[in-house]
């Protein structure tokens, strides 16, 4: 007799994320090894689980496939900013970048800078991963020459990329919270203005700080110095080098969509080394694949410089469609399902129900690997307790961002933490305690929600007659 499929038991699904954490932290921490073969691993788990509660083999391929499917823009930006990266060095362009960016800006206010100017392009094009993967890096060679922390650094990249991110109207994942809570795209952004603007201008407040009372005392400007006299060595440095990107910023900003306009960046590289770095033509276009290679005598300087190309995001590639695979697995065993029903019966007020907002979306990340995954579960997920409170929806889009885009960067194996980790040379954890945009973010939506600041409700009663009607079966499901 054919088993009928049904929904796992919190206690099954609170097992599974036990059981989840454990061959995480003992893949990584104890066994050393790649967390690629720990997101496999946990695939046989969740596949268990949906055998066991009468889901087939093909409902779970299904699943897995669609998780993968969510996430491939993310993956095909990856290819593109990596040639991006290899032929922009080689172009001189990145070196003219951080050549300049060490003649014009204080160490004191270096770190503040990094944050707007991060802000201001990611405003501009809507992309935090355009971002980090142009001005980022620049300001990540900078910082480097400066002597300052990188992960210091890379907090402000970061936290300046996703202002954009969350507020521009050409951000994808402000166009798409905007549509999945039914918002519209001009009032979901003013909404995130009443907590990204006091955000903001604390994170600044910060990085001006550090600056001047960490940073300023303890650069060292011989090393400044030594670096820009090894660009000036090895390429041609000029400020028609600096183009290149302006256009690239300039085609994102009139909303033409990344991955051809990043590949033109990439071949516009491959023109710049060829016409004004002396690199044989074939050579200029292998950089896009292999990255760039450089022996300047300075060892930070080759660190920074010897990378890039396809081949250097094959690994991240791999670890992203595992994560996608295992969040699309969860998906279909209805893991995430049954997580974000036992909290919606919790939730009986503002304040509860923006901490649901914010758990749902963060286990998009956590588990769907992506910010895609991130803002369906958060506002899909949790909208009924919206409609039974008379909540604007408003405030479930600003609260689907607060907890689904900021925290991407948040999670090592998502799109946006690996993606992060590996164009700008540091690892999540090591960037993670310096996201001061991010916590403040999450922080203010918090005090907003329990306090009732901003929490802005709807008149009638009408969602409450109908949410008996609108309650998702939660013991079948197809199989």
């Amino acid at each position: 007799m054919k088993k009928e499929a049904r929904l796992p038991t919190v206690y099954e699904v609170i097992g599974v994320l036990i059981l989840f954490i454990v061959i995480m932290f003992g893949f990584i921490n104890l066994l050393e090894l790649p967390i690629q073969l720990a997101l496999f691993t946990s695939w046989f788990m969740v596949i268990g689980l949906g055998l066991w509660i009468g889901l087939r083999y093909k409902k779970l391929q299904d699943g897995l496939l669609q998780g993968i499917s969510n996430g491939l823009e993310a993956v095909l930006i990856l290819i593109t900013v990596g040639a991006l990266i290899g032929t922009w060095i080689a172009g001189g362009i990145v070196p003219s970048i951080i050549y300049y960016g060490l003649s014009v800006i204080s160490p004191n206010i270096f770190l503040f800078a990094t944050l707007i100017i991060c802000a201001l392009t990611s405003l501009a094009t809507g992309t935090s991963f355009g971002t980090a993967g142009t001005a980022g890096i620049a300001m990540i060679g900078i910082g480097q020459s400066f002597g300052i922390p990188l992960p210091l650094v890379a907090g402000a990249v970061i936290s300046g990329a996703y202002v954009g991110d969350k507020l521009s109207p050409l951000s994808d994942t402000t166009v798409m919270t905007a549509s999945l809570t039914k918002v519209d795209i001009i009032e979901h952004i003013k909404s995130m203005l009443y907590v990204s603007g006091p955000a903001f201008g604390i994170a600044s407040l910060l990085f001006i700080f550090v600056g001047f009372f960490y940073v300023g005392n303890s650069v060292d400007l011989t090393r400044a110095e030594e670096a820009m006299g090894a660009l000036q060595g090895q390429f041609n440095i000029s400020w028609y080098m600096l183009v290149p990107p302006l256009i690239v910023i300039a085609l994102l900003a009139m909303k033409q969509p990344s991955i051809p306009t990043i590949t033109f960046g990439a071949f516009l590289g491959v023109i710049w080394g060829f016409a004004f770095q002396g690199i044989p033509f074939l050579d200029a276009i292998q950089t896009s694949y292999q990255g760039y290679s450089i022996d300047s005598g300075i060892e930070f300087m080759d660190t920074l410089l010897n990378s890039g190309g396809m081949v250097s995001m094959l690994e991240v590639i791999l670890l992203i469609l595992l994560a996608l695979g295992l969040g699309g697995l969860m998906e279909a065993a209805g893991i995430l399902h049954v997580i974000c029903q036992t909290l919606l019966k919790w939730a009986d007020n503002a304040g509860k129900t923006t901490l649901t907002t914010l758990i749902a979306a963060f286990f998009g990340n956590f588990f769907g690997g992506a910010a895609y995954v991130s803002v369906i579960t958060g506002s899909k997920i949790t909208e009924e307790n919206y409609d039974r409170l008379n909540i604007d929806k408003r405030v479930l889009s600003r609260n689907t961002e607060a907890g689904g885009t900021i925290t991407t960067p948040m999670v090592p194996w998502s799109d946006g933490g690996v993606f992060m980790a590996v164009t700008l040379g540091v690892s999540t954890m090591a960037y993670l305690p310096f996201l001061w945009f991010h916590f403040l973010v999450i922080i203010i939506t918090l005090l907003y929600g329990f306090t009732g600041k901003f929490i802005w409700y709807t008149k009638g009663k009408e969602y409450t007659e109908n949410y008996e009607d609108s309650t998702v079966n939660t013991t079948k499901f197809e199989a």
